[in-house]
């Protein structure tokens, strides 16, 4: 079984945060947001009008269900697959089959995109689209005894998903923890010109 870079490889995590748009004034600052290699997370410097603020872009990922999670095969091809995943406010956590293409692509190449969208109508788009690497956390696969470093993640996937307090265990999964290198947010309800253009439906 391919095995993935580990938190120790990649020399520690670092604090990453959220980096859309904060404002009309804030012009998407990210200053104080770095990913695990220490480099700043790269801000969004197109669509600002319409990109969804810090306090969005997090309720947002909590709440939506589903990501498409982009991956490098080894003939160079992308690869995506639709998967759960849950967000702690820095990280992205993916609970990964260890015996799938997608794990086997990421033991090849760490790097990973993935997106969160929502709504039917066009003037209803809005999502987020994170990149960045991969590493993984906890036993391959994962175990049934206490892991403190996956205490919140699977504190968060059980809720969102099964409704309980604690995730059992496969033994088939493991879990990986995307370090964020960039973040992308729209929300085309913001821009009055979409809703403005749309046909009338009253009297």
């Amino acid at each position: 079984m391919a095995s993935l870079p580990s938190r120790r490889e990649y020399g520690g995590p670092r604090r990453v945060g959220v980096c859309p748009r904060r404002g009309a004034d804030a012009a998407g600052e990210c200053e104080e947001s770095v990913t695990e290699r220490g480099e700043p997370v790269r801000e969004q410097r197109r669509g600002r009008a319409i990109a969804m603020s810090r306090e969005e872009a997090d309720a947002f990922l909590r709440e939506e269900r589903t990501c498409r999670v982009a991956t490098v095969g080894a003939d160079g091809r992308p690869h995506v697959a639709p998967l759960w995943f849950v967000w702690d406010g820095t990280n992205v956590w993916l609970n990964s089959l260890v015996r799938s293409r997608r794990w086997a692509d990421l033991a090849r190449d760490p790097r990973i995109s993935l997106v969160v969208d929502a709504g039917t109508g066009f003037h209803e788009l809005r999502g987020v689209e994170i990149g960045g690497r991969v590493s993984v956390v906890g036993e391959v696969p994962r175990g049934a005894g206490p892991d403190p470093e996956l205490a919140v993640p699977e504190r968060l996937f059980a809720r969102k998903y099964l409704g309980l307090d604690t995730l059992p265990s496969d033994g088939r999964h493991a879990w990986l923890r995307v370090d964020v290198d960039s973040l992308v947010s729209w929300d085309f309800r913001k821009n009055p010109a979409l809703r403005a253009a749309l046909p009338s439906t009253g009297d």
